[in-house]
């Protein structure tokens, strides 16, 4: 296995150097209530030291509503130093909802003014090698982590553009209090290390809401059908992602040390000292 790149082992603050992509779309309910579903999709900042992720909701693919979500994640965390991100031939493969991102990437109408805005803030904007999409395995990874249980989470309902962005700001903390390290079993080390210390200096804190999950979906309001799909993510996200941090395993051998048939011989005195 190689070595990892060294923009993952230097020392920098947290999304100095960070991996961008999307996934989606989604769909959130229209203003007009004739009209059908309106197609959004989620950016996806990944910092390459700390592994923490920013998720930005973006409402379509022209280049100013990129721009503005960049814009947007420099405001909230930091100007990154360097921005890495597929190669446009790698959405070749992609399915065909994921073909407008594609002509997007390749359009010189996009390229040419997000190359103006990075170097306007001294960004310096990387591409990995044509069709080799494992090497932006780190994003792909947290791409994975956040699409797999929200729409698990989500399942057909349509929300509408704000109660969706409330969503993935939660779903973004959640993903971000994950363990990075193994968790320790000392009963007095209470804390573990989470991308959200490097955010926040500790683990990401919420108020307490009333369980809804038991509640039937048609019955909640606005707030509490996002509360219910936060429940939902961080009830599946702590079943199928936390416990395999900690694995118990089974003995498959027999221990063949007995307690009970062990013979033990204890000398203590001057009797236990030889006579001859």
């Amino acid at each position: 296995m190689a070595d990892l790149p060294k923009e993952r082992l230097d020392g920098s603050h947290a999304f100095e150097v960070t991996g961008i992509d999307f996934c989606g779309p989604f769909f959130y309910k229209s203003e007009a209530r004739s009209k059908p579903p309106v197609k959004c999709y989620v950016c996806v900042f990944i910092c390459f030291a700390t592994k923490a992720i920013h998720l930005e909701l973006i409402k379509d693919l022209p280049t100013v509503s990129f721009l503005h979500g960049l814009k947007r994640f420099i405001c909230t965390r930091r100007r990154p130093r360097q921005i890495w991100s597929d190669n446009a031939t790698n959405f070749v493969g992609a399915r065909n909802e994921l073909l407008e991102l594609r002509r997007l990437f390749l359009s010189s109408d996009h390229q040419r003014p997000t190359m103006d805005f990075c170097l306007a803030k001294a960004i310096d904007w990387c591409f990995i090698p044509p069709r080799s999409p494992h090497f932006g395995g780190l994003w792909e990874a947290a791409v994975n982590i956040a699409k797999h249980n929200f729409y698990r989470a989500v399942g057909t309902a349509v929300l509408a553009f704000e109660e969706l962005r409330i969503l993935v700001c939660h779903i973004s903390a959640v993903v971000n209090s994950r363990p990075l390290v193994s968790i320790s079993e000392n009963p007095a080390d209470l804390d573990v290390l989470t991308p959200a210390h490097f955010l926040n200096g500790g683990p990401p804190s919420s108020f307490v809401e009333p369980d809804v999950t038991s509640l039937n979906f048609n019955r909640l309001d606005g707030w509490q059908r996002v509360a219910k799909m936060q429940q939902i993510f961080w009830s599946r996200w702590k079943e199928e992602y936390l416990t395999l941090l900690q694995q118990r395993s089974k003995w498959t051998t027999a221990n063949h040390v007995s307690s009970t048939s062990a013979q033990f011989r204890i000398a203590c005195g001057p009797a236990s000292q030889s006579t001859g």
